[in-house]
């Protein structure tokens, strides 16, 4: 009898034991379990502060990148033919941003790889500053006119930049005269079609000395 009660005793003291051992298990797995989440969520937060900031550093180095500086350093000195020449530097860097030009048009600094076509080429929509620099770059003269401009003189420029190699014309809003013909570092607002300038002008700065790149191709350009 004595040797019954005793085993049923120490039957009782292991099932104890077991479940203090299994509440112990339980303890620690729910510890792991917490602690886990812990670090799960942090890193989440972690992560997720990361992703921002880089989404936003990204979009920043593309706004960056959508717009860069011309490098121009100087200003407008005027001569008494009133031709305005630019006293600064005017770099060369091809770019493939858009170009914060501090002239309208601009005469140079830096541009678009590909020039416009300069070929005695007419536009009728504006065209990029970027191109059009690059073809300024080639020795070119560009004409541009506002909504301002006179169609008889808009016609009569389109039509002496037609028989003339190394020119074109656009149109051009944001400048501060109707009609204005620009060359590398050269620009000058001219009355008319018939304004003695015009021919001045085409004569000194078609691929004029200073032309960066004299003899470079005005054709097979951007239209």
């Amino acid at each position: 009898m004595g040797s019954a009660k005793n085993s049923s005793a120490a039957r009782k003291a292991r099932i104890e034991e077991m479940r203090r051992a299994e509440r112990s298990r339980e303890r620690r797995n729910r510890a792991l379990t917490i602690a886990a989440s812990v670090v799960v969520v942090a890193g989440l937060v972690v992560g997720g502060v990361v992703l921002v900031n880089s989404q936003s550093d990204n979009k920043k180095n593309s706004a960056d990148d959508s717009k860069t500086s011309s490098g121009d350093s100087g200003h407008w000195t005027t001569g008494k033919d009133g031709v305005q020449t630019w006293s600064g530097k005017l770099p060369r860097t091809h770019v493939t941003a858009k170009v914060s030009y501090p002239m309208h048009p601009p005469v140079g600094g830096n541009h678009n790889p590909i020039w416009a076509t300069c070929d005695g080429t007419v536009y009728t929509k504006p065209l990029r500053d970027e191109n059009a620099v690059h073809s300024l770059e080639h020795g070119a003269v560009w004409v541009t006119y506002t909504s301002k401009a006179k169609k008889a003189d808009v016609d009569a420029l389109a039509a002496k930049v037609k028989k003339t190699s190394f020119s074109l014309m656009s149109p051009y809003e944001n400048q501060a005269a109707p009609l204005i013909l620009s060359a590398w570092g050269h620009q000058v607002a001219v009355k008319s079609a018939d304004d003695p300038e015009v021919n001045k002008f085409f004569k000194a700065y078609v691929q004029g000395p200073q032309t960066p790149e004299p003899g470079a191709a005005c054709t097979s350009g951007a239209m």
